[in-house]
């Protein structure tokens, strides 16, 4: 793997990391999941205005872009919905569906046949995920785990932004966050409670967990397959239901560190046999 390759899947690698805070964040802050979601895409907004405007990169648009745009806001919301109606271990575990639909979405769209490496990686990854959370999933946990499913659908379109004609991740970000803002903040408008602890995770969330993530995903995809960068984001459905258990008193069960360490295992073999097969493409040509 080149240079620029590794330092791609490091950004979507950092990524993931700042999106597993999403669920302790949400779960502290007594509000419904769309005004949650309404503040801190607002916040994430005025950063990722920020961060546009000062590397010189003004938001553009087309079909593609729209499309990255609705997933960006389809995930969003789902999640933030899904996190208050359903464990975040529930929530996680059904979105990490999302490599399953990369690889369809890359066989429909594409025409890429994924690779015998990419399809095992997925099948471990995805199992560990299931197994992580084999005491807390319930199937019959109604519309919240329904939500969070389709937020698998949605994510999986936004490790797809890059690989569109005239696609524009950050513009798509950038657009995602605008709808987002535009249909939560009024919901936030009528919370009545606003404590220091919601104020500062809201905040934590805009600035990190959304626009920051969003940022260093955008950089990551643009030298990051689309696979490849969905099963690297595997760190999060460890870490989220982790820091969920240690700071909010989720509980876990104890197949949760088994479980934890196949994702672990998968993601990071993954990427040292990514790294062998183009050591050894690059040294035969």
């Amino acid at each position: 793997m080149k240079r620029e390759g590794q330092a791609g899947v490091i950004c979507v690698f950092l990524a993931a990391v700042l999106y597993s805070i999403g669920g302790l964040c949400i779960k502290v802050i007594p509000w419904s999941g769309v005004s949650i979601n309404g503040g801190r895409t607002a916040i994430a907004l005025v950063v990722i205005g920020i961060f546009l405007a000062v590397t010189h990169h003004p938001p553009r648009w087309n079909r593609w872009i729209f499309v990255g745009a609705l997933s960006v806001f389809g995930t969003n919301i789902l999640y933030a919905v899904a996190n208050k109606l359903t464990t975040a271990a529930n929530t996680i575990v059904l979105q990490f569906t999302a490599p399953i639909f990369v690889i369809l979405f890359s066989l429909i769209f594409l025409r890429q046949r994924p690779k015998r490496l990419d399809v095992a990686a997925c099948a471990l990854v995805f199992g560990g995920v299931l197994f992580f959370f084999v005491d807390s999933l319930e199937m019959g946990g109604g519309l919240g785990n329904f939500l969070a499913l389709l937020s698998g659908v949605t994510y999986a379109g936004i490790f797809m932004m890059n690989k569109m004609p005239d696609s524009d991740a950050l513009s798509s970000v950038f657009w995602g966050e605008v709808i987002s803002a535009a249909t939560g903040l009024p919901f936030l408008f009528q919370e009545t409670e606003f404590p220091t602890t919601a104020i500062v995770s809201l905040v934590v969330l805009g600035v990190f967990q959304v626009a920051l993530a969003y940022i260093l995903l955008a950089i990551g995809l643009k030298t990051t397959p689309p696979v490849t960068a969905s099963l690297v984001s595997g760190i999060e459905p460890v870490l989220n239901p982790i820091l969920v258990a240690v700071f909010y008193g989720e509980a876990m069960g104890p197949f949760a560190l088994i479980g934890a360490a196949i994702v672990i295992v998968g993601v990071v073999g993954y990427n040292v046999l990514q790294a062998r097969q183009g050591l050894e493409e690059h040294t035969r040509t």
